[in-house]
């Protein structure tokens, strides 16, 4: 093998092996992952605060909602996020008021993205 196609075929070889350092370690999927979650209850219903780390990219991509679920998938609440955060990873944002019945002893929070819709780690926390 002459040494250009060598250098090219290790410059091909070293490409291959890039990981997206937005996402978690290992994770190219581009998707919004919700990485902690804490609950406080109210007189209103709760209060929940939730961090994702996205690989928002601009307003072209970015993790623009996440929710708040029974462990049936029922949506119990919802924060809306009107702008990336591209230079914010990962960001906590909260959502108040979020009406969960007695009888449900855990919530899960997933993250939506503009891009590629709810395909990220959910996380799951007991209810207080």
């Amino acid at each position: 093998m002459n040494r250009l196609a060598l250098v090219l075929l290790m410059a091909l070889l070293a490409s291959c092996g890039s990981i997206d350092r937005a996402s978690p370690e290992g994770d190219n999927s581009g998707c919004a992952h919700v990485t902690g979650v804490s609950i406080e209850p109210g007189s209103g219903g709760y209060s929940i605060e939730a961090t994702v780390l996205s690989a928002d990219t601009g307003w072209e991509k970015y993790a623009d909602a996440w929710e708040v679920r029974d462990p049936n998938g029922n949506v119990l609440g919802e924060r809306v996020l009107t702008h990336p955060h591209v230079d914010e990873q990962p960001f906590t944002r909260g959502l108040s008021g979020v009406e969960i019945s007695a009888g449900v002893a855990e919530v899960i929070v997933a993250a939506h993205d503009s891009v590629l819709g709810f395909c990220g780690d959910t996380f799951a926390v007991e209810v207080p």
